[in-house]
């Protein structure tokens, strides 16, 4: 799947006739889209573990949509992961190995999951984890997850630098925004979809007003922060189910 062209960049329209004009004129001139013509499909996954690929599997995926710049449709489905649910998994997202067992495996939903990423930039908060899970999912499937995505992680972190935090549990706080069902794919994907919105706002009131120019502004060196040990310790499983340890 993959963000149409024809979203970021309008058509030119035809010159007179008679009329001559410079392609590299007509490119720098061209305006960008806003984000409003962007369309998002923001990531929540459950899971028995962090190891995509490695032995851990999607307990629960959530899709909202975005478009229009509004929340316009929400997807979820518990998933039977096909092993066990570690205890302490349990402990955190309340998902059982009771309520999974007669839930479809992930490879009959990867039709429904596709149908609503195509077409949509890929957000997810700490991004890497979310993709790699759904891409690992969709590989048994014969799918090839691929296509622009979106960190809130990294975005908050390049647009709220006061934070100390990134977590959803202080973005959401630092917003406002609450959150219905913590540690439940639809709840955090809703959340997510909240922020999302909020955080483009702060783009656009930074210059950064269409995904060009905002994937550009990421993809740039100053935006990447190393990560530190503490980042490290604080991504490793087990964790005490009381707080968000993500970011």
């Amino acid at each position: 799947w993959a963000l149409r062209a024809d979203r970021l960049a309008p058509p030119v329209p035809p010159s007179p006739a008679g009329a001559t004009t410079s392609a590299t004129h007509v490119a720098e001139a061209a305006p960008q889209p806003g984000f409003a013509a962007v369309n998002f499909a923001v990531v929540d996954v459950e899971t028995t573990g962090s190891r995509a690929g490695k032995g851990d599997r999607i307990t629960e995926i959530a899709i909202v949509q975005v478009r229009g710049g509004e929340i316009v449709e929400s997807f979820v489905q518990l998933v039977n992961p096909q092993r066990p649910i570690p205890s302490f998994i349990t402990s955190l997202t309340h998902i059982s190995w009771d309520m999974v067992k007669d839930q479809p495996v992930f490879r009959q939903i990867a039709e429904q999951v596709t149908s609503r990423l195509a077409g949509h930039v890929f957000v997810a908060h700490n991004a890497a984890f979310d993709w790699g899970f759904v891409s690992e999912e969709l590989s048994t499937s014969g799918v090839r997850l691929s296509g622009p995505r979106l960190c809130t992680v990294r975005l908050a972190r390049l647009l709220l630098p006061q934070l100390a935090r990134r977590s959803l549990d202080h973005v959401t706080r630092h917003f406002g925004i609450d959150v219905s069902a913590r540690h439940r794919a639809l709840g955090d994907a809703e959340a997510t979809a909240k922020v999302l919105l909020r955080l483009l706002r702060v783009a656009e009131d930074e210059g950064l007003d269409s995904w060009p120019l905002l994937e550009a502004r990421l993809a740039s060196p100053a935006s990447r922060r190393s990560r530190t040990a503490s980042d490290r310790r604080r991504r490793a499983f087990p964790h005490p189910a009381i707080e968000d340890y993500i970011a």
